[in-house]
């Protein structure tokens, strides 16, 4: 209690709620007395916990408010990390999410902003062989350096409309990787143009090989050397 208060006197308006603390009432209420904004961690809970907590909160008005899905082992094994809880408590409370890792190593977090996280806790340490509980499911500098880096490449791919079509930097390679129809062999104006004169390869400037069926049949309309573009 004494610490929620100080947090405070220094100018917080943000705290962010450890599991341990999930289904402590009286902490949970002065919490929303005083902040603002809040992070909830809810490694052990199970959803009546959470929604009992976040029902504190709201009943003060709090409505910025950052539910971090959390497995409370130290490390964590992959099996039981449960990722997809992580969209389940944003499907039920509609609220921010976020993931708070304990597992070795940074692929976890990384899949989790992937999952729409947008807010991770990694526990730090400079030395995993320091003595203490925490040090070991702790990342050194070099791995939090990597663990951000990643993070923000995979938050640079989510930033798409969501809409299939082809990108800016890929347009330049729609012809040099698709394909057209082209003469197998010599063609002579009036030729019939059949499956066994006509064939499809690179490059895609010409008839699209969709077209196939629309373009077999048709007579040619000038001699076409072999491998030269079809046009109807």
């Amino acid at each position: 209690m004494d610490s929620l208060q100080y947090l405070k006197d220094v100018g917080l308006e943000l705290v962010k709620i450890p599991s341990g603390e999930i289904t402590n009432l009286p902490y949970l209420r002065k919490a929303a007395k005083l902040f603002s904004k809040v992070i909830l961690s809810t490694g052990m809970s199970t959803m009546d916990d959470i929604s009992s907590a976040v029902d504190v909160f709201k009943a003060e008005g709090i409505t910025d408010i950052t539910i971090l899905h959390c497995n409370t082992e130290y490390p964590t094994p992959m099996e039981d990390v449960n990722l997809r809880a992580m969209q389940a408590i944003k499907e039920q409370f509609q609220t921010k999410i976020g993931y708070s890792d304990h597992t070795l190593g940074i692929e976890v977090p990384i899949a989790a902003v992937a999952l729409g996280a947008s807010v991770i806790e990694k526990h730090f340490t400079l030395d995993k062989s320091m003595r203490g509980p925490d040090h070991a499911a702790s990342l050194e500098p070099f791995e939090l350096i990597n663990m951000v880096a990643a993070i923000r490449n995979i938050e640079k791919t989510m930033q798409g409309d969501g809409i299939k079509k082809p990108s800016q930097s890929e347009l330049k390679n729609i012809a040099v990787a698709r394909k057209s129809i082209v003469a197998a062999r010599s063609i002579k104006k009036g030729e019939l143009l059949s499956e066994n004169n006509l064939t499809v390869k690179r490059p895609g400037t010409g008839i699209s090989p969709m077209l196939w069926d629309e373009t077999v049949g048709k007579m040619a309309i000038r001699n076409f050397d072999e491998d030269d573009l079809i046009e109807i």
